[in-house]
């Protein structure tokens, strides 16, 4: 058995390593060191945007460019009717903030392991922590979205209803979609590297294949409940029924059926990620 201990100046916080301890208090550990998840969320964010232009620039240009270019796409060529008497090009960018903040998370995740191979191979914590607070980066370029949001609803003249009140309900349903592949693929990607490559390619064709860019009505309802195994789908939807109220309802049976979509990809991604843990060191 092996003791170590630390002191700092308000407190004294003692870790023991013995054997079976890390899975035994696996739970616990990602507690004690909660400081390095504020640590290492904090830098990912920093490097993002700090002493730079193009960081938020970014943030703002992204969304509003993609939103015209689906508003033009889908409503003026495509013909495809908006929700209820909702601006289409406001239906657009609330469904672009949850997917935006799918793509870039699981995007920074999914390498999150291999960018610090350094602090893996060297000091003991717990490694569900680095892909966790890589997330957090996705939530700064979420509120920047909600900003631009908010402007868009003023000038169209559009006033949301009171479920925008349960706005941060979908906010951390958003997260545990997002988690759960992450996890996943985060792990893949430390044993096979392809996955890279692979990434980039899966988040271009969902974003066509999720309602981003229409809204999921357009879908035919003998396939909509298939439609929404796509986990992403009842968020975006969730984000409209609470900014669009009436003329977004939602589609409960579907709704329903991607919160159980949710809950087993979170539950695939921790076991995946929990039973390759500790060959991340050796293989990485």
């Amino acid at each position: 058995m092996t003791e170590i201990s630390t002191h700092p100046a308000a407190s004294s916080v003692q870790i023991i390593l013995e054997p079976g301890r890390i899975e035994k208090n696996y739970w616990r550990d990602l507690w004690n060191y909660r400081e390095l998840f504020e640590v290492l969320a904090w830098r990912d964010v920093s490097v993002r945007y700090k002493q730079t232009v193009i960081g938020v620039a970014w943030a703002i240009i992204r969304p509003v460019l993609s939103m015209m270019i689906f508003t033009f796409v889908f409503a003026r060529l495509a013909k495809l009717p908006s929700e209820g008497k909702a601006p289409y090009a406001l239906m657009v960018f609330v469904g672009m903030l949850p997917w935006i903040f799918f793509s870039t998370a699981l995007s920074d995740a999914s390498n999150s392991l291999i960018s610090n191979v350094n602090l893996i191979s060297k000091v003991y914590f717990p490694r569900l922590i680095i892909p966790t607070a890589t997330i957090i980066v996705g939530f700064v370029d979420l509120l920047i979205g909600f900003g631009i949001m908010a402007v868009m609803m003023f000038w169209y003249h559009f006033r949301p209803g009171l479920q925008i009140l349960l706005l941060p309900v979908f906010v951390l349903l958003a997260f545990l979609a997002t988690l759960g592949p992450s996890l996943w693929i985060t792990a893949l990607n430390v044993k096979y590297r392809d996955f890279r490559y692979v990434i980039p390619f899966m988040l271009q064709l969902g974003v066509y294949v999720s309602p981003v860019g229409f809204s999921s009505k357009v879908v035919p309802e003998k396939w909509r409940l298939l439609y929404s195994l796509n986990p992403i789908v009842g968020v975006i939807d969730g984000f409209r029924w609470c900014v669009l109220s009436g003329d977004s309802p939602l589609y409960m049976p579907g709704f329903l059926l991607s919160l159980c979509v949710i809950a087993l990809f979170v539950w695939v991604g921790i076991v995946y990620f929990r039973r390759t843990e500790q060959s991340f060191a050796d293989i990485i």
